[in-house]
């Protein structure tokens, strides 16, 4: 009976065994093809298309070929990721990088819009709260206008602007 326990737990353990070897090999299975593949996107092609190096579609590119060429001679080499990418940006300067890279100054890149946007929304919401609280004059209510709709009162502004109060009222009756 101890026998018969005993395989019945090694045919499990044997199975996760093989699976977690499929798997091990199948995620590195890329190689240099995939690095290839990485460091490509990671590049825009020098011609003029502003498209991703390894996806420039134009006929005849010799920028886009010389550039690949250049991108698989350094993964056949060996070079490490960081070094074929500052390779490129010696070369072609760092616009040949999609993203800028997040050091020095490049980080504004990165920063400011986020903090324009919270700068945006930060305004926004002031102004809201101030036209909410009764604009410049604190009168209360809807703020600029004066009190509510059908008061009769003249409201901010005083009687300089009552004559054209006046007319706009002229005007717009029905």
């Amino acid at each position: 009976m101890p026998l018969k326990n005993r395989s019945r737990l090694e045919l499990p353990a044997i199975r996760l065994a093989l699976l977690c070897v499929v798997v091990s090999v199948f995620l590195g299975a890329s190689g240099d093809e995939g690095r290839f593949s990485d460091l490509g996107h990671k590049l825009m092609c020098t011609c003029g298309c502003n498209q991703v190096l390894l996806e420039c579609n134009h006929v005849g590119c010799t920028s886009s070929t010389r550039m690949r060429d250049e991108l698989a001679a350094s993964v056949s080499r060996g070079d490490s990721d960081n070094l074929t990418l500052q390779a490129f940006v010696q070369k072609y300067g760092p616009t040949v990088l999609i993203a800028p890279t997040s050091t020095g100054f490049n980080r504004v890149a990165w920063i400011v819009p986020y903090l324009m946007l919270g700068l945006g929304l930060a305004t926004v919401v002031l102004v809201v709260r101030g036209w909410r609280n009764g604009g410049p004059g604190g009168s209360g209510g809807t703020g600029y206008g004066g009190g509510e709709p059908g008061e009769g009162g003249s409201g901010s502004g005083g009687p300089e602007l009552d004559s054209f109060r006046e007319q706009a009222r002229k005007d717009t009756e029905i």
